[in-house]
């Protein structure tokens, strides 16, 4: 049952909304959901909807396919009346088996289950990320960005009148995030022509992926009916520019959350041994991981060198050219000591990259993996040799390449699950059988477009 202060936060939404969406993702991270009139909402939160699990991606057999969908009251919120030209509601669900367990290959179950296995080990984990996506419009059937009336391609932090046509959409969209609960931090223009990224705080894993859910629902949502443009997450929609990232930041405290257990004044970047040792299980494990943040045919033709997106595996303070960074913006707040993992980008399914990166971040605390010697030169700037000789790998090329990790690092299925981790393999196998018949190529291909655009 249904506590009384969730009962009444459903309530007061409900009374201002005609319909409510209920989503959550399939297991290669698309929103999936179902809409229902607001007078059914009490019944979608207390016993759930049932529905074919069968026909999610990733999700049942036909012979097991009878699933129910469950709202979770925490997440309901109201949605700005114009997204629908009507008051509408949202809100994230749990997926149950027939018995009303957890269906073991939900993403949000898996993600969980993995925060609770950290908080059994003693640490609280956090969780923030940097979301980048680009705004683009369709000229006579070529997609573009909605700026191309600037030469300049590097447009980081351009807040000019006239250049930037983005900053009132991304007041927008922070507005319409505000109204559904996520406190902003920052909004700014990214280094490609109408590329975005707005900052919202970290909390744990969970509620992060989901804050990433409707980050992602909203933009797209406010693109769309505001200004006609396409909102776009896709990690490389264009030769010649930058990538869209989804750098994840992440923390350990003690379990009752009194203390950042990755500080340490005396340590190189104000980091501890425990930090160190979970950098050293994300080094470890880096190539195997990027099955899981890196998880599309696309995502490889942003993993290149030029564009500050993660190719070399190594870490440091402040080098931007690291797979692994520590920030030093305030070197003196413990609280605020993390580790920014470079690699994913936002066609993940966070839920599952939250679950793997903390598993090998842990992995490297329990076996008390070493990092190794930071590297604070130019990564890029390197020469092979160079790079060789100081002991540096690098990430996969391929999303075949990474999928063959499979066989020889375990860590994305210790983290998701056999049986998840099966279905995830399968589906990706597919996707790269795929692309190989429509041709190996280096560039951005009209098929990478045509699947991952809109994503």
């Amino acid at each position: 049952m249904l506590e009384t202060s969730q009962l009444q936060r459903i309530a007061e939404i409900i009374k201002r909304a005609k319909y409510v969406l209920l989503k959550f993702t399939d297991l290669v991270g698309n929103i999936r959901g179902r809409t229902i009139p607001s007078s059914y909402a009490q019944k979608a939160f207390e016993e759930g909807l049932g529905f074919d699990g069968s026909s999610i991606l990733g999700f049942a057999k036909i012979e097991e396919s009878d699933l129910v969908m469950k709202g979770d009251p925490s997440t309901i919120s109201l949605l700005p009346d114009y997204i629908y030209g009507r008051p509408a509601a949202t809100a994230i669900c749990d997926i149950l088996d027939s018995e009303r367990k957890p269906f073991e290959s939900d993403p949000r179950h898996i993600c969980r289950r993995q925060m609770e296995k950290t908080l059994d080990e003693g640490y609280m984990p956090y969780a923030a990320a940097e979301v980048e996506f680009y705004l683009v419009k369709n000229n006579n059937g070529k997609f573009e960005p909605v700026e191309n009336h600037v030469a300049n391609n590097h447009r980081y932090f351009d807040i000019t009148p006239g250049a930037d046509l983005t900053e009132h959409y991304r007041m927008d969209l922070c507005d319409a995030l505000g109204i559904m609960g996520l406190t902003i931090e920052r909004e700014g223009h990214e280094v490609g022509p109408a590329q975005n990224e707005i900052t919202f705080k970290y909390a744990d894993p969970v509620r992060t992926s989901d804050n990433i859910l409707y980050y992602r629902f909203v933009a797209k949502a406010v693109a769309k009916q505001k200004y006609d443009w396409v909102a776009t997450f896709m990690p490389k929609p264009w030769d010649g520019k930058a990538g869209n990232g989804m750098h994840m930041h992440l923390s350990l405290f003690t379990k009752n959350g009194e203390r950042n257990v990755f500080y340490d004044p005396e340590g190189y970047a104000g980091i501890s041994q425990t930090c160190r040792y979970f950098i050293g299980g994300l080094l470890y494990h880096a190539r195997a991981l990027c099955a899981v943040v890196a998880p599309t045919v696309n995502s490889y033709k942003r993993l290149v060198p030029g564009y500050e997106a993660p190719v070399y595996i190594t870490w440091s303070k402040k080098n931007r050219s690291a797979l692994i960074r520590v920030p030093e913006y305030f070197t003196g707040n413990g609280n605020k000591k993390r580790i920014e993992f470079r690699s994913p980008d936002p066609l993940c399914n966070p839920y599952l990259a939250y679950a793997a990166v903390f598993e090998a971040g842990m992995d490297g605390i329990r076996r008390k993996i070493e990092p190794g010697d930071p590297v604070e030169k130019n990564v890029y700037r390197l020469t092979e040799a160079e790079r060789k000789s100081l002991g540096i790998g690098t990430l996969p090329a391929s999303l075949k390449e990474a999928l063959e990790e499979w066989e020889s690092d375990d860590i994305c299925i210790r983290a998701l699950g056999k049986e998840a981790a099966e279905k995830y393999l399968e589906l990706k196998l597919a996707e790269w059988r795929e692309y190989e018949k429509n041709g190996c190529v280096k560039t951005v291909t009209e098929w990478e477009i045509q699947r991952y655009l809109y994503m």
